[in-house]
């Protein structure tokens, strides 16, 4: 009964910004919750997660100083601010969940919990 839905994706140029959101319903479990992205041809890779308990986060080395990941206070809601976007962001990105958060990059296999992903494209 645990769902997650995506927002907040679009097309921009390269150089622009967009804040990505991921909404949880179902329950009110802290799952620790991760974005991950997948374009044609590629696995899903990790992006980002954060540890809704004592936010602690993990950044890929290819968004760094880039990517920002949060989550609000009062509700079950986690963000992905993205800025100076690329070319080769381009992909569609999933929101991931599960009660457990793992140090360092996050693989598929660590989350049970995913949202339908949301289309972010970066032109020249």
């Amino acid at each position: 009964q645990v769902q997650l839905v995506e927002s907040g994706g679009g097309s921009v140029q390269a150089g622009g910004s967009l804040r990505l959101s991921c909404e949880v319903s179902g329950d009110t479990y802290k799952y620790a919750m991760a974005w991950f992205r997948q374009t044609t041809g590629k696995q899903r890779e990790g992006v980002a997660s954060i540890n809704r308990r004592d936010g602690r986060t993990w950044y890929a080395d290819s968004v760094k100083g880039r990517f920002t990941v949060s989550q609000d206070n009062s509700k079950p809601v986690v963000y992905l601010q993205m800025e100076s976007l690329k070319p080769e962001d381009t992909a569609i990105y999933y929101c991931a969940a599960n009660v457990w958060w793992t140090a360092g990059r996050p693989t598929t296999t660590d989350f049970r919990y995913w949202g339908q992903g949301t289309q972010v494209t970066v032109s020249v």
